[in-house]
């Protein structure tokens, strides 16, 4: 598989979902079974941090490297320019960076029960992201929630020059830095 292809196989892109479809639920089981007795409220505590630390790295990764960073800018600009492509960070660059820059050094500053309950709530953020960015981009919205988000969304991609509502699975990040958009008058 060539990491630095800019488009994937229907197999290829569905990747995401099946690792760590299957990630996520086998490191919650590790994550329970095999930490310290008694420990599961921090777990859940250490989890829930991971999450919300998802939420930051999904707004400056869009932000800052997507937006910001060639190559990574005008492979981000192809997909604003054909949105229901199957374009996407392969999979083993993702699982690469996320071992690497999340995993590695919470497990050597915490130890192992603690960097793998904050992984894994990174890895249940990624996971939504990929889920949610998919469903803006290919599902009919059934939920206010994913017709709010693929409202968001769309502001995003058809706004002139794409400046704004980065974050896809909330927007917190950009109330916070002050990159919403409006919609446009009727």
């Amino acid at each position: 598989m060539n990491l630095f292809r800019l488009e994937h196989s229907e197999a290829a892109y569905r990747a995401d979902f099946a690792l760590y479809g299957a990630a996520v639920p086998l490191l919650a089981v590790f994550v329970l079974a095999d930490g310290p007795r008694g420990q599961w409220p921090a777990s859940l505590a250490y989890a829930a941090l991971g999450l919300g630390a998802w939420t930051l790295i999904e707004y400056a990764l869009h932000r800052f490297v997507l937006h910001g960073i060639e190559p990574f800018r005008g492979w981000h600009a192809e997909h604003h320019q054909r949105p229901a492509a199957l374009i996407c960070a392969p999979t083993p660059l993702s699982a690469a960076l996320i071992f690497l820059l999340v995993f590695v050094p919470s497990w050597l500053l915490g130890g192992l029960w603690r960097a793998s309950a904050l992984t894994l709530g990174v890895l249940a953020g990624y996971l939504v992201y990929a889920i949610t960015h998919h469903a803006t981009h290919h599902w009919r919205a059934r939920s206010a929630w994913l017709m709010q988000r693929k409202r968001w969304h769309a502001l995003h991609h058809h706004a002139a020059g794409a400046v704004g509502c980065y974050g896809v699975t909330s927007g917190f990040w950009d109330r916070v830095f002050a990159s919403t958009r409006r919609a446009p008058a009727p």
